[in-house]
């Protein structure tokens, strides 16, 4: 039997859209999600919850003009209601809300226009928004620090949460968080469960920032109702429209229940992550489509089996995008769009006498900007892809407009760019040939530390103090940096001296701490710490110039200065001075931004024998100011010799 057609009813108060699977019920004019009826259950939301805290569009922002506002949390309600397409295949309603002068300092200075979808017998809807700042000098300057979908779920149901297949389990209530239940650890998103509802919670941690995902990663995430058995997803098809790359970390899910789709978000980048835009300055950007999946089981079948089913439906919405049917002429078609395509190669003549092609590097076009700027660009769109084995790459359904080429490769430090921007038009194909990256490099390796691969998870993350756990992660290594707490844990195991790492002897993977972070002391303040590495040199050129390239996976209001076979010296060899606001360690992230320097080291600095290089973390005001390495490497001197 043919599905139904797509209904609307329109009320003075809310409008309804059926399609004989779910009903999905919204506020008119201010477009929140009330209700989604599917299944039997009457509202999969929690209806518990205020009208305006169940589904919906939501902002931070801060003005730029001096008046003060700043970190405004805003739900956008809107003032207008428009049907744009009624047919009985598809229902398409737009809720809108223009921004003019007379608001300023009251709601953030955009047009925006929120759009809803409903196919027929489709098991979920897609929700969308055009945000525009017009270029008019009445229109006012400021910065937005997050936009997202939020959609809470009735807490009674929804009990189990899968964002990755190695980390989904049974969650503890939103009431296990409060007072009389949970005591708030060293930020507030933290919580020791002393008391929750279910005993079998108790002496656990529950921290949002535990479950995180990489862009590349968070294309299906959600939760699943046993009774009954029913899974509701928030499925992002494309990453075109997140800022920061494939490797920016989001919010995702998490108690309460609750289920998010993050556009913008400055978490594990900063302040760099926040676009600011002038007095005046136009720009425009569309936020999804996502699709909101809803699906359940027969009696008698596993409900577990839903999160199977939603990374299925998932690759079926990532093989239909950019999608057909959203009506908005600011989200162009895939006709509208063209492609890219080419090969990349790594030359690098100390590793190899010809060029390699490399499996897996990144290859992405970005808004034009500087070398590596690609993880900064918070503004507009990006497109990646990746290499297969030959080096051969394309990447499809990039939007018109003035790109430049980026890449970065796994296994080899720093960042690609094209000198040649790239102009994408409607149709286009563009075969940019056989591109080169040559990675920095001086000289022959001498030694090195990590592997270059933009994370700290090679190194040494220590077991978590057993009072502070999180039981999903006890038999996971690949997530155990998601333990909370285990910045304190470096003073335990180095509680006067530093770490010293000897070439040669020592193994990173046990003897490399995964953060370099200040020392508690006795009276709960914090200090520096100065880490060693030990090496042995023969045939030392005194005249030459060795080269030592430090890769950072991570900084947080952080210092690193770095001084050779004296660590008393006044001025150090160098110093990056005061960087980074990723704060990625308190939230369990095992990297931040990326950053590289390439410092020159005279020969005459260098002994026969044994030196010692000293890393000294200064800054100490807290215990997340700090650094997480990626990889180290001392070249020697070019000598023309290479493999």
């Amino acid at each position: 039997m043919a599905p139904i057609g797509v209904r609307l009813q329109i009320e003075d108060h809310h409008v309804v859209i059926d399609n004989g699977i779910l009903q999905v019920t919204l506020s008119n004019p201010e477009g929140m999600v009330m209700g989604i009826r599917y299944n039997g259950l009457d509202n999969v939301l929690e209806d518990r919850n205020d009208e305006t805290n169940r589904g919906y569009w939501d902002v931070v922002w801060s003005a730029l003009d001096g008046s003060g506002k700043t970190g405004v949390f805003e739900v956008i309600r809107s003032t207008s209601f428009k049907v744009i397409v009624e047919t009985e295949e598809l229902v398409e309603v737009s809720f809108s809300r223009p921004w003019d002068p007379s608001l300023k300092g009251k709601s953030v200075p955009l047009n925006i226009d929120k759009r809803f979808i409903l196919l027929r017998g489709c098991s979920g809807f897609y929700t969308y928004a055009i945000y525009e700042h017009m270029g008019s000098q009445e229109w006012q300057a400021f910065s937005l620090g997050e936009t997202r979908v939020a959609f809470k779920l009735t807490k009674d149901k929804f009990r189990y949460m899968a964002v990755a297949d190695d980390r989904r389990r049974y969650m503890p209530l939103p009431d296990d968080r409060q007072p009389e239940r949970g005591q708030p650890l060293a930020y507030p998103e933290a919580v020791l469960l002393v008391n929750p509802v279910e005993p079998e919670f108790k002496g656990e941690v529950d921290d949002k920032y535990q479950y995180t995902c990489e862009n590349r990663n968070l294309k299906v995430h959600g939760w699943i109702s046993n009774d009954p058995s029913v899974g509701f997803w928030q499925i992002t098809p494309s990453d075109e429209f997140r800022t920061g790359g494939p490797l920016k970390q989001n919010l995702c899910s998490h108690v309460g229940p609750t289920c998010l789709a993050v556009f913008v978000g400055a978490h594990y980048a900063g302040d760099d992550l926040v676009p600011k835009f002038g007095q005046g300055e136009p720009w425009k950007k569309v936020f999804g489509p996502v699709f909101i999946y809803l699906n359940s089981v027969t009696d008698g079948q596993d409900p577990l089996t839903l999160w199977d089913d939603a990374k299925r439906q998932m690759a079926v919405e990532t093989s239909g995008w950019p999608y057909s049917f959203p009506a908005s002429e600011d989200f162009p078609k895939s006709n509208q769009r063209g492609m890219v395509y080419g090969k990349l190669l790594v030359r690098d003549r100390f590793v190899n006498s010809n060029d390699m092609p490399i499996n897996g590097a990144y290859v992405g076009l970005a808004p034009l900007g500087e070398v590596g700027s690609w993880q900064r660009e918070c503004k507009d769109y990006q497109f990646w892809t990746t290499t297969d084995e030959n080096g051969v790459f394309s990447t499809n359904n990039i939007r018109t407009g003035n790109y430049n080429l980026y890449a970065w490769v796994n296994g080899f430090i720093g960042d690609y760019r094209n000198d040649s921007s790239i102009t994408v038009t409607p149709g286009c194909n563009i075969n940019v040939g056989t591109l080169v990256y040559e990675p920095p490099r001086n000289g022959p390796t001498l030694w090195e530390i990590g592997i270059p691969d933009r994370s700290a998870a090679e190194f040494y993350v220590p077991d978590p103090n057993p009072l502070f756990v999180n039981k999903l992660f006890l038999d996971q290594p690949q997530n155990k940096f998601r333990q909370y707490g285990l910045w304190e844990r470096y003073g335990e195991l180095y509680p006067e001296g530093d770490l010293i790492y000897t070439i040669g002897e020592s193994d990173y993977s046990k003897d490399w701490f995964y953060a370099q972070v200040p020392r508690k002391k006795e009276d709960n303040s914090y200090e520096g710490t100065t880490w060693q590495i030990k090496f042995k040199l023969e045939n030392v050129k005194p005249s030459a110039t060795y080269k030592l390239r430090i890769a950072l996976a991570g900084a947080s209001l952080a210092e690193l200065q770095v001084r050779i076979n004296d660590r008393n010296k006044a001025r150090p060899l160098f110093t990056t001075g005061l960087i980074g606001r990723d704060n990625a360690i308190p939230r369990h992230g095992i990297h931040g931004l990326y950053w590289l320097y390439n410092v020159d080291v005279a020969g005459s600095l260098l002994l026969e024998g044994d030196n010692t290089f000293y890393f000294t973390q200064t800054r100490s005001q807290s215990p997340f100011q700090a650094i997480m390495y990626d990889y180290i490497r001392l070249e020697g001197p070019n000598t023309g010799t290479v493999v």
